[in-house]
């Protein structure tokens, strides 16, 4: 197996096609975890642009029904695509933007929370360690360690994808799952859903520096999500010998 193979759990299905906040080229040195590896949740990315699908509730369902511990990362979704638009109209540094995108994912986050009773806001490694240990699931808040963060820039280079990264590497090298709203091959490198537009060329440096699992998983893969976090999923669908009873009824 190669090392490629070895730390990651498959590139899987999908698809936010546009940066939501960036970062620039970092470090070929990986930074100190802030937590051991033993006590490393899941970090778990849900795309902003699943807020626009049908998919959010049922992904929240199983999050919030979630028996192992996780971290949730809010993309910017609608929010960041604002802040990219003022950014073009009025002419701000990329700084101004980076901060403002971040924010966005704070509005997202927010939504979340608000969506779930077992989702709760937090923005420190410490906030983090309190709200898992009381079996509930954290929601980034990422603006304030973002901020005073060296290895994250402030640019356009990054999304909330290498974000997410960087909180599992901080983290001690936990896993990494990015939920999108569109496929892509399975079988794909980093290297490759980076050149695709799918995750942003930092999210592909660390985990490569910090050879960290990881997955990207797209619509349809609910399932393996379920079974990620521990969660007996249905689908909804009848299978093809109920529908038959069914029908005869």
């Amino acid at each position: 197996m190669s090392r490629r193979q070895a730390h990651r759990l498959g590139a899987g299905p999908g698809g936010e096609a546009r940066a939501r906040s960036g970062c620039g080229r970092r470090r070929d040195r990986a930074a100190a975890p802030d937590v051991s590896a033993a006590s490393s949740p899941l970090v778990v990315k849900l795309g902003g642009s699943l807020a626009e699908s049908k998919r959010l509730a049922s992904i929240l369902k199983i999050v919030g029904a979630s028996r192992q511990s996780c971290v949730i990362v809010p993309g910017g979704g609608a929010f960041a695509d604002a802040v990219r638009a003022a950014y073009k109209k009025h002419g701000l540094s990329q700084t101004v933007a980076h901060r403002m995108a971040l924010l966005a994912m704070h509005q997202t986050g927010m939504m979340l929370a608000g969506m779930h009773a077992r989702l709760v806001p937090v923005e420190t490694l410490a906030e983090m360690r309190r709200v898992l240990s009381e079996s509930r699931v954290p929601v980034w808040m990422p603006l304030k360690l973002t901020a005073s963060d060296a290895h994250v820039s402030a640019d356009w280079r990054t999304t909330s994808d290498g974000l997410a990264a960087r909180l599992a590497e901080r983290l001690g090298g936990a896993t990494v799952v990015l939920v999108k709203s569109c496929r892509v091959d399975r079988s794909a490198s980093a290297a490759r859903l980076v050149r695709s537009g799918v995750v942003d060329p930092t999210f592909a440096e660390i985990v490569a520096r910090a050879h960290l699992p990881w997955r990207v998983m797209g619509s349809g893969d609910e399932r393996e999500l379920a079974r990620l976090l521990g969660v007996l999923h249905r689908s909804g669908r009848r299978s093809p010998a109920k529908r038959a009873i069914a029908r005869r009824k």
